[in-house]
């Protein structure tokens, strides 16, 4: 009996070829798959299992706008955690152990005429709800864990895998993160700054309810956010349900910003002594606190890419543009590169054009690029404003915080830039008004 050779690989022709299947990647891909353009994602890491692991602590702001490119590329639906809306937003300035300024600023969605300002959805959620649509779409190929190395040229690109494959695509996209190697493989530059602290990202459990609501608290070392969870059910054998059961029934998470210095100092803590330093920072308004899940800490720097295209190359999420997280815009500004760059391939797809084409990456530079330095230069700002404790700045800020609480436009000009509408961006898969199904 003759043995037969194994079949080689299928090689593949797809439109668009994306390299990380993180939430940006991800996103990217299951829009597109949705409205039929042709895809492949390739990520060198595999992707985590779809089963929930233990709360890990971590959560994602979600903006208005990017819940509707979630629900338009049918992810929004398959979040198996309910996400918890943000109705409510409070600026406060002050110090550890101090009460918080009377001056402050206070954001109500419903006195705006919104549903909410955002959603926090767990980043287990969200890994959920995309690995399971990305199994799901006809016409999205995934490889992973898998490297790809990338040929671009002016007539197309090739990757070849590394189990043997090629695959040829219109576009190649990079959402590898900062570290993109497509980026550096173009030569595309990107400014870089180090701010010298470190983020810690946890969740507590609390007494009282959170309402809703969401504290940014200005301190001298960084700002300090609570943001509120869903509340954790009772039941179960889970860390949270066991926390509601002895009186912590309710769930925020935590971005706390720190010197880089003193950052592995709180992360040594044991949890009474860190949830300590939590409420040194939040205040008593959720009664007694509880660390639930793991402790993060990051580096905190910012950087933006020269540019965000090159022949048959597109830069979306951290591969372009990273920011502080002082307004918990990082992923949202990433969605708005998705929904941008989507788009213009569905419709270049739809008229029968070419998805890689120079005209179509320009038009989704010019789109993006002056959004994303806003967005840099007004957190940047942010940071060096209220990031240290020199008197007179600490007055002028905490009057400022007071005035714009007193001025409707302004307070709508922020509120909207909080739900991630803000000019520049692709309305149609953002706003629901698009050319893309919602299925």
């Amino acid at each position: 009996m003759t043995m037969r050779e194994p079949e080689a690989p299928a090689d593949l022709n797809v439109d668009v070829l994306v390299i990380g299947a993180g939430p940006v990647g991800g996103t990217l891909a299951t829009a597109l798959a949705t409205a039929g353009v042709s895809v492949m994602v390739v990520d060198a890491q595999a992707l985590a299992p779809m089963e929930l692991p233990a709360f890990d602590g971590r959560a994602y702001a979600v903006a208005a706008s990017s819940r509707n490119l979630l629900a338009a590329a049918g992810l929004w639906d398959l979040l198996p955690g309910e996400p918890c809306a943000i109705t409510g937003i409070r600026v406060s300035d002050g110090r550890p152990g101090e009460r918080a300024s009377p001056l402050h600023l206070h954001f109500d969605a419903a006195s705006m005429g919104e549903e909410a300002f955002g959603w926090m959805v767990e980043a287990r959620s969200l890994r959920v709800a995309l690995n399971a649509r990305l199994a799901a779409l006809p016409g999205l190929h995934l490889a992973a864990p898998m490297t790809a190395e990338v040929e671009r040229r002016a007539e197309g690109a090739a990757a070849r895998l590394s189990d043997g494959r090629t695959v040829r695509a219109r576009l190649v996209v990079s959402a590898e993160g900062r570290r993109s190697a497509l980026r550096a493989a173009a030569g595309i530059g990107a400014a870089r700054l180090d701010y010298r602290t470190a983020g810690i990202v946890c969740a507590i459990a609390h007494e009282r309810p959170h309402r809703g609501t969401a504290l940014e608290a200005f301190l001298p070392n960084g700002p300090f956010a609570q943001l509120p969870l869903a509340d954790a059910s009772p039941e179960g054998d889970s860390e949270r349900a066991l926390a509601a059961r002895e009186g912590f029934p309710h769930a925020s998470a935590i971005v706390w910003s720190e010197r880089g210095s003193l950052a592995p100092h709180f992360m040594a803590m044991e949890p009474p002594a860190f949830e300590r330093e939590v409420m040194r920072r939040m205040g008593d308004h959720l009664g007694r606190v509880r660390l639930v899940g793991g402790r993060w800490a990051y580096p905190l720097s910012a950087l933006q890419a020269m540019r965000f295209t090159d022949t048959r190359l597109a830069l979306v999420g951290d591969a372009a543009h990273g920011i502080h997280p002082i307004a918990g815009q990082g992923l949202n500004v990433g969605l708005r590169d998705v929904a941008a760059l989507a788009e213009l391939i569905i419709e270049a797809k739809t008229a029968g054009e070419d998805v890689g084409a120079p005209t179509l990456l320009s038009a989704y530079q010019a789109q993006r690029r002056p959004d994303a330095i806003l967005m840099l230069g007004a957190t940047h700002a942010l940071e060096r404003l209220f990031g240290n404790d020199i008197a007179p700045v600490r007055i002028a800020r905490r009057l400022g915080i007071a005035a714009v609480d007193r001025i409707p436009a302004l307070k709508g000009f922020f509120a909207r830039r909080a739900m991630g509408f803000a000019g520049g961006t692709a309305s149609g898969l953002l706003g629901g008004r698009g050319i893309m199904p919602a299925g």
